[in-house]
């Protein structure tokens, strides 16, 4: 995605970590028989989107490449495709909704990103970019433009979802591998697809008297949060606040959940537990079928 400087409507922050000691090369020792001159030769270097750049010089004895292990560990690590999260946090702060976004080290500002949210009528207050164990991860604050607060409505927190995995696509194709939306819309699909049997999990847990949290990890498709919330509204459960993060090919969701303002009882949270379940592991039932 486009990188920029300077943001005209929003401060944007940048943060680095300490570079760990294991980003190092470790040194390279070579033996040489006395009566065979040592000769060196320049490796052309691949790159990839990253910013980094690397030009190795390697020794050989009579044209004989003596790193190639080396060499083939470089190539296969330029080939490597980190995995995409976009987390949306709705609780860590209390006057916007924070969106996170990283994809390895391949991600710079998101202007791109920046300029989409404000489309969708979103006001980014401010950004940060931080880097940590070679992962850039960068942080948007966003309002609603119309009100100067969180966004609260699902079908927008989904909107906003979606436009960034769009963006991801649209900017990093090779994300699309790894994403579940690259399976309709990006240049590569999945290699291996997710068992939804397997991969849907579901807990309700304590959270205070008013108030039960409920976690939910599933198998990611478009439109999966306005399904889980029409769930949650259809045996009258109430979505105080919410986390969605979207992994790869997984979606791992947080809710703040109550009925009639008070935590859910065992009862409730079994019935809730096997709805989202029967829906959620069978995406093509009649969803009035439950």
């Amino acid at each position: 995605m486009a990188m920029a400087n300077a943001f005209s409507s929003s401060s944007f922050t940048a943060l680095r970590s300490k570079p760990s000691d294991s980003s190092l090369s470790p040194p390279l020792s070579y033996y040489s028989p006395p009566s065979k001159p040592m000769r060196y030769f320049l490796v052309t270097p691949r790159f990839n989107s990253s910013p980094k750049k690397t030009v190795k010089m390697c020794a050989s004895v009579d044209g004989v490449d003596s790193v190639g292990s080396m060499s083939l560990k470089s190539e296969q690590e330029n080939d490597y495709v980190p995995m995409p999260i976009v987390l949306i946090d709705q609780d860590s702060d209390p006057d916007a909704t924070i969106v996170q976004v990283s994809f390895g080290d391949r991600l710079g500002a998101l202007v791109d990103t920046m300029k989409a949210l404000k489309d969708l009528g979103l006001d980014v207050l401010k950004g940060t970019v931080s880097t940590e164990n070679s992962v850039t991860q960068t942080k948007f604050f966003i309002t609603r433009l119309s009100t100067g607060r969180k966004v609260e409505d699902p079908d927008l927190l989904e909107r906003i979802r979606l436009t960034i995995i769009n963006n991801l696509l649209k900017y990093h194709p090779e994300s699309s591998e790894r994403l579940a939306m690259g399976e309709a819309f990006g240049i590569k699909p999945p290699e291996k697809k997710v068992d939804v049997d397997i991969a849907t999990h579901i807990h309700v847990k304590e959270d205070g008297p008013r108030r039960s949290l409920l976690y939910i990890e599933t198998a990611d498709r478009p439109g999966l949060l306005l399904e889980m919330i029409k769930i949650m509204a259809d045996v009258n459960v109430n979505v105080e606040s919410a986390e969605i993060d979207t992994e790869g090919l997984v979606a791992k969701d947080t809710f703040h959940v109550n009925y009639r303002g008070a935590a859910l009882n065992s009862s409730l949270s079994q019935v809730l537990v096997n709805c989202l379940r029967y829906y959620l592991r069978r995406p093509e039932t009649d969803e009035d079928s439950y």
